[in-house]
């Protein structure tokens, strides 16, 4: 097996992956647009590419994890006109269906093999190899990449045609939006009620009201430190926009995902675009609460 690959936006995600990759034994090229990206990376062993081009014709896999639509579809145009060998080109990112398959139809006319990839995990997650990739596309091309993604992920499946990862994400992350939101608000019940929260972390995160974001989460909100960001309320907004609209085309009411949105709106509105989205804790200790004697309602 060659044991090359190509790495394109090595933020959060793609750095931790590339880390993770090199500790296995990958070669591994990678480019960013952020030269402190780079120059942080190639002290790790990455061999940072001048530009994309040059990726593009070092590495036979390449993988994508990119922050907007504009951005795949201007790295799928690159990749198209740089390379005459066909690539398989494992995009990661969480877009929606219509720009992935805009990212696969540019590759494929160009003779190269797209896979719709997205992860579940955050960036803390992604430097543990705490990683599940929901992939899909080319069974054949699946197959060649589950020994790559088996050493940067916990889990990986073939999830049938393109496009069915991005539908696998967007079930994920209506799930994450509602427990984030439902953990933050557990944490204000427990404070109110005086109870230890770092006890109530400890005892609540394994039993059956636990869950991943709660055990992820609770902590920073009993730290009120959310910096760094595994999931930075800013991207996470533009997630959920993508998550409603599937939503609306799949004809599916979600009364709950809805009334998580404008926790995260308010959150941006205080200025915590650049914080994780713990800091939803927040947002929720501001919010008109009933006095436990006389009902009458008080600003916490």
């Amino acid at each position: 097996m060659n044991k090359t690959v190509g790495i394109i936006g090595l933020g959060i995600m793609g750095g931790a992956i590339a880390r993770n990759l090199i500790d296995r034994g990958w070669h591994v090229v990678g480019f960013d647009i952020a030269p402190a990206r780079c120059a942080e990376l190639a002290q790790e062993n990455v061999t940072i590419a001048a530009d994309i081009i040059q990726l593009a014709r070092e590495a036979p896999v390449i993988m994508t994890s990119l922050p907007s639509p504009a951005a795949a579809e201007d790295v799928a145009h690159i990749i198209a006109n740089s390379v005459a060998q066909p690539r398989i080109v494992v995009e990661l990112s969480t877009l929606s269906l219509a720009d992935k398959l805009r990212f696969h139809d540019i590759l494929k006319r160009a003779g190269h093999i797209a896979l719709d990839c997205p992860l579940s995990g955050t960036g803390a997650q992604a430097k543990v190899r705490d990683l599940v990739v929901y992939a899909s596309g080319d069974s054949a091309a699946i197959s060649n990449c589950m020994g790559l993604f088996a050493d940067f992920a916990k889990q990986s499946a073939d999830l049938g045609r393109f496009g069915n990862g991005s539908r696998m994400k967007f079930v994920a992350n209506h799930l994450v939006a509602i427990n984030n939101v439902a953990t933050a608000e557990a944490m204000l019940l427990a404070e109110r009620a005086g109870l230890d929260p770092k006890m109530v972390v400890e005892m609540i995160g394994p039993g059956a009201g636990g869950s991943r974001m709660f055990q992820m989460r609770a902590p920073m909100m009993v730290e009120g430190v959310y910096e760094p960001a595994t999931m930075k309320v800013s991207t996470w907004k533009k997630d959920m926009a993508i998550i409603a609209e599937f939503a609306d085309d799949v004809g599916c009411a979600t009364p709950l995902f809805e009334l998580t949105q404008p926790v995260y709106r308010e959150a941006m509105a205080m200025g915590l675009g650049d914080q994780d989205t713990a800091s939803v804790f927040e947002v929720l200790k501001k919010t008109v609460v009933k006095s436990p004697k006389s009902g009458v309602q008080e600003q916490k």
